[in-house]
């Protein structure tokens, strides 16, 4: 071909003066045994600059051919042309070369490639870089190249860097094991290179805090970085450090509008201006502010540009690079207030109706309507308690501007009610004296409720919480006369004046209302009120002496919690002691060390350790007479002295006077020799069994246990009875008065 490549573009650019040298990534490419190695990242990310230094470096040792491509070389003619004339100028005995400037399909395929695979292989290593890949969209020109690079001869290389992720061949290459990469994550600066490179513009070390930030601004993006550094450097022999940035700023702005944007199509520039509200990218809200074609946009500019960052919990979905987020929020400001606002109540439409509250109220107050912010929170904050978000709540009233919360009494009960799921029912009683305060008139807050009966109903759990049961009991009697049947407000009242209740040993009347509470959470949905009543049941079947209704209900408590994923909350401790007491009832300590760790761990999750007083102290009345069981002394004592500690913040320890005395005897006494008195109740369970004719294995499945724990039990009735088989053992039990 007669037409000439300019010199320039056969050879890599000059470094930059401040050039840091990147050993991480030198060494991966070293290491790449593909034959095709794609360097793919943003504009500015550094790709050239890190491919001419090792160009520099393989050049010492073996031939290297490089290729500036640019709009000109888009055509398959000029491209082979230009590629060529770079493999001429390492290998000038190299015979392929295009006789004519009209290039055809025919003779590429017939001609011009099979000479060049043929004049390639067999000599010594060669290794062609191709930069500025991207230029390369026409598609006869990409078809030849990818001919080209999935036929590569032996001891050939190809190194491609381009601001776009490739499409053909490279699934292909992949799929082929013939193609190593390196993106935007491997090229962007780590904390430690974004240092050396600050030290190098500045001649000395910049503060550990003016390094974070500029990193975290630019994300280690080679351009910004370098930019920024340099404004900084500036300011260090001027005066105006702010001044200086500012302009650091605005220049890395211009960059990404000169080299980025404004190489957009009108289209593409639009979707991304009209999308920059957005804190996350997918198709769902891109369509809602950008038109039907947002989800095709989104895909092609996230591969193109490279600036649109994906989200790790969502691969689909994506966020803009905080210096693309800048430019954007720059230029959208210039078409004027309404827009943004316009754009923000869209977004907030959109994740409204999709019960996402969390965006939804960031766009209603961003886009300046508080009061749909309000109604967003209040539509949602019921559900997300009841699964235990008590977080996500508070994170909705932070959001809102200062000072509304205070100002609005419904508000002021939902901030209440989520730091009582949190476990912090003082912070709670603060916001319900506001709450009193702010009071208007009969609002209505939730489902079947007024803010005034919210009130009792949140003060009667504050009390609960806090150990004040009998307050929680006058409380909790008046607020269930001012609640609906079937609705959590119901179940939260019940709950508390049940609780109550079992506190101060009235079992019968304490079952009574936490059943109808377990009613009421069911009928309602609220996962934290079901958990919660379920869990005290439990108690309060253990604690009177039935057993088998005590299993049922720790099992159904627990199995709402897992199904609820309010397994490690607070309010699934009941459930776990519950389960854990009735384990040591049977003797079967190494489980009830297991479920009894599960209550622990739950009520540590409280950011509160005086929430629960009574909880926590039959917690460690339980690990007393764990550790008295196993002839822990020492870890019972201590166990037994966290739990009188708790049970002295109890306004009426109740029951837990019982358990801690049941602790302190087992901890002080000797065990008595082993004898049928010493039967524990899953023994005796399975003794009475063995008077049938069912195997071990039917007797595990008649009681829901494990084979292997019923073949425990009966060695240990063996050897309490001293007896050798089933008969003698229920012969002796029956002479014992046992049976």
């Amino acid at each position: 071909m007669t037409s000439s490549v300019p010199i320039f573009k056969l050879r890599p650019p000059a470094q930059p003066p401040h050039l840091l040298t990147r050993r991480r990534l030198l060494r991966r490419i070293d290491a790449a045994s593909e034959p095709v190695v794609v360097v793919s990242a943003p504009a500015g990310a550094g790709k050239t600059v890190l491919l001419t230094e090792w160009s520099r470096g393989l050049a010492a040792r073996e031939g290297c051919a490089w290729l500036s491509l640019d709009a000109y070389d888009n055509a398959p003619g000029r491209l082979w042309a230009g590629i060529l004339r770079a493999l001429h100028h390492v290998r000038p005995e190299l015979s392929v070369c295009l006789e004519s400037d009209e290039w055809t399909l025919a003779a590429w395929l017939e001609e011009i490639l099979p000479s060049l695979l043929t004049g390639l292989s067999g000599e010594a290593p060669l290794t062609l870089i191709l930069d500025g890949l991207e230029s390369i969209t026409d598609t006869d020109a990409v078809g030849t190249l990818a001919d080209f690079l999935t036929r590569l001869p032996q001891g050939f290389r190809v190194i491609l860097s381009t601001r776009h992720i490739p499409g053909r061949p490279l699934p292909v290459l992949r799929a082929r094991g013939l193609v190593a990469e390196l993106d935007q994550h491997d090229l962007a600066f780590t904390l430690g290179e974004a240092q050396a490179v600050l030290t190098d513009l500045l001649g000395s070390a910049p503060t550990a805090d003016t390094s974070s930030a500029l990193y975290e601004a630019t994300e280690g993006w080679a351009a910004g970085l370098c930019i920024m550094g340099r404004a900084l450097a500036r300011s260090a022999n001027e005066a105006g450090t702010e001044g200086n940035l500012a302009r650091g700023r605005q220049a890395v702005i211009d960059y990404l509008a000169t080299d980025v944007l404004y190489r957009l199509t009108t289209e593409e520039r639009e979707f991304l201006l009209r999308t920059s509200v957005l804190d996350e990218l997918s198709a769902g809200p891109c369509q809602a502010l950008a038109g039907d074609r947002a989800g095709v946009l989104l895909r092609e500019l996230a591969r193109t540009v490279q600036l649109l960052v994906p989200v790790a919990a969502d691969p689909s979905a994506y966020r803009h690079h905080r210096a693309l987020s800048a430019l954007l929020a720059d230029v959208l400001r210039s078409e004027g207030p309404d827009t943004v606002v316009s754009l923000h109540r869209s977004a907030a439409q959109w994740y409204s109706r999709r019960q996402e509250t969390t965006a939804a109220v960031r766009h209603w107050v961003l886009g300046g309507d508080e009061s749909a912010a309000v109604a967003s929170v209040l539509d949602g904050w019921e559900k997300a308690i009841s699964a235990g978000r008590s977080a996500e709540v508070a994170h909705w009233l932070d959001l809102l501007p200062p000072r509304m919360v205070a100002a609005d009494a419904r508000l002021c009960v939902v901030a209440a009610m989520a730091a009582l799921s949190a476990g912090a029912p003082e912070t709670a009683r603060r916001w319900l004296d506001v709450a009193q305060l702010r009071q208007t008139g009969p609002e209505t807050l939730g489902e079947g409720s007024t803010v005034s009966g919210a009130t009792a109903v949140a003060q009667a759990v504050a009390c609960c919480l806090e150990g004040e049961v009998l307050t929680a009991d006058r409380l909790g009697e008046s607020a269930v006369a001012d609640t609906k049947p079937l609705t959590s407000w119901r179940a939260l009242a019940r709950t508390s004046r049940g609780a109550a209740l079992l506190w101060t040993c009235r079992y019968e009347e304490a079952e009574a209302l936490l059943g109808e509470a377990t009613r009421d959470a069911h009928a309602a949905g609220h996962g934290l009120a079901l958990v919660r009543a379920l869990g005290l049941r439990a108690l309060c079947a253990l604690l009177a002496g039935r057993h088998e209704p005590a299993r049922i209900l720790s099992d159904e408590a627990l199995g709402a919690a897992a199904a609820a994923g309010l397994g490690g909350h607070f309010v699934a401790a009941s459930a776990y002691i519950g389960r854990a007491g009735l384990l040591l009832e049977e003797g079967e300590a190494e489980e009830a060390e297991r479920v009894l760790a599960g209550a622990e761990a739950a009520l540590a999750g409280s950011p509160r350790t005086g929430c629960e007083p009574h909880v926590r102290a039959l917690c460690h009345a339980t690990r007393a007479r764990l550790e008295s069981a196993r002839h822990k002394t020492d870890a019972a004592r201590a166990a037994r002295e966290a739990a009188e500690r708790a049970a002295a913040r109890c306004e009426s320890p109740g029951v837990l006077t019982v358990l801690l005395g049941r602790a302190g005897e087992d901890t002080a006494v000797t065990p008595a020799a082993p004898g049928p008195q010493n039967l524990s109740l899953g023994e005796r369970r399975v003794l009475r069994a063995l008077c049938g004719p069912l195997t071990l294995r039917e007797i595990a499945a008649e009681f829901y246990v494990s084979h292997n724990t019923v073949k425990t039990q009966v060695r240990a009735i063996f050897r309490k009875l001293d007896a050798h088989d089933r008969s003698e053992a229920v012969a002796r039990a029956r002479a014992c008065g046992v049976l």
